[in-house]
């Protein structure tokens, strides 16, 4: 079987659909990653075959222009809402629009018999269309969004449609992969077929210090990479206040070189180190502090490990929200709240301290290691047809 993955211009949406490429290779599979430069490095450091189609996107972009200094996006519109999912959803079923070309004449010459797509990606469904071959499409983690973008990917890509000549306008995905467990699905949003997470965190180096428990406990800091570029440092150097407060607990914070100079003084019990792949060292860490990224939440769930989510953006606070519906951690969904030293101070407390948490991090792991892994739904997509 000839498999072609698509994904929108960002490596955090990329990421989700890389243990089912391995277990589509693992099974025999000729797999094929097609997307723009941004994704590309990403797709070989996982060891997948690449073909790069059209320009680089520059993403961050899309959030960069507006922000003021030293201020992030939740400070200037707060936390996300349908409303501004929707208007959103416009850039990413555009951006569709303009690249199925490109993505169709990949299709027509690599004759793909399967395409799995991230959920941003609608150009897979064009191109099950008009090649009358079954869609995949894969959810990253928490999904507040694609239910509520598939309305304006409809009414925007009729005309594509109509050109391409797929009677009845956009088809829908043939199979919806969702690696987040039940207590992660968001109200209204569809139920799909289980895929056990299994983390991706790019490649890298432990320090063997890391690999080994210390005399107290430790809380990793991990805000993905573009929340300090985006107007966090202040909120990093609160974060880094926090814990001179707390100093019974061992800090390790994830931070990019380019910025460790700007957190200022930091307490001894705290030690930076760089962007390094969390699954490697979780099982030696007691509670996380996280942005709450698909990739980063659902990695740190697996692992039955409490964490404090500070989301930033879109997905991110439905996230935060139903982990601490789950018993499984605690969200701190407010600028103001995020930016307070003591509020950050006391929510670690309680993580550390809250014998609910640790259990309901347990559960929650329990849950995602009884979902079927990606080499078991390999031989469910062997078996798929397209219903279009």
């Amino acid at each position: 079987m000839r498999v072609l993955i698509l994904s929108s211009p960002e490596s955090t949406h990329f990421t989700c659909m890389v243990p089912l490429a391995w277990a589509l290779r693992g099974a025999g599979h000729e797999v094929l990653v097609a997307g723009q430069p941004d994704i590309i490095p990403m797709a070989r450091s996982a060891g997948l075959n690449t073909v790069s189609v059209g320009r680089q996107f520059f993403g961050k972009d899309l959030l960069s222009p507006p922000l003021p200094p030293n201020k992030r996006p939740i400070e200037i519109v707060g936390p996300l809402t349908p409303k501004m999912t929707m208007i959103g959803s416009r850039v990413w079923v555009l951006h569709t629009r303009y690249m199925a070309p490109k993505y169709l004449e990949v299709a027509r010459m690599f004759k793909p018999d399967l395409v799995i797509s991230e959920i941003f990606d609608w150009a897979a469904c064009l191109i099950g269309g008009v090649h009358r071959i079954p869609v995949v499409s894969h959810r990253w983690g928490v999904d507040p969004m694609s239910h509520l973008m598939r309305a304006t990917a409809e009414d925007l890509l009729q005309g594509t449609c109509e050109r391409l000549g797929i009677e009845g306008g956009l088809p829908k995905p043939d199979l919806l992969l969702d690696p987040a467990p039940p207590q992660l699905l968001v109200e209204g949003a569809p139920v799909g077929a289980p895929i056990r997470h299994i983390p991706f965190n790019g490649s890298g180096a432990v320090p063997d210090w890391l690999r080994r428990r210390g005399d107290r406990p430790r809380v990793c800091v991990t805000m993905g990479r573009q929340t300090i570029s985006l107007g966090g440092l202040p909120m990093f150097r609160g974060i880094v206040q926090a814990f001179g407060d707390l100093p019974e607990t061992e800090a390790v914070m994830t931070v990019q070189e380019e910025f460790v100079d700007e957190l200022g003084t930091i307490p001894s019990n705290v030690r930076v180190i760089a962007p390094t792949p969390l699954n490697a060292f979780l099982d030696t860490t007691d509670a996380v502090v996280t942005h709450g990224g698909a990739n980063t939440l659902l990695t740190v769930a697996g692992f039955g490990v409490p964490q404090l989510i500070m989301p930033q953006l879109v997905d991110q606070f439905e996230g935060g929200d139903l982990l601490a519906a789950a018993d499984a951690g605690l969200t701190l969904r407010t600028a103001e709240a995020q930016n307070d030293p003591a509020q950050v101070a006391e929510a670690v407390r309680t993580l550390l301290a809250d014998e609910r948490i640790a259990k309901g991090a347990s559960v929650l792991a329990e849950t995602m290691a009884a979902m079927p892994s990606p080499a078991a739904v390999v031989r469910d997509l062997e078996n798929l047809r397209c219903a279009y």
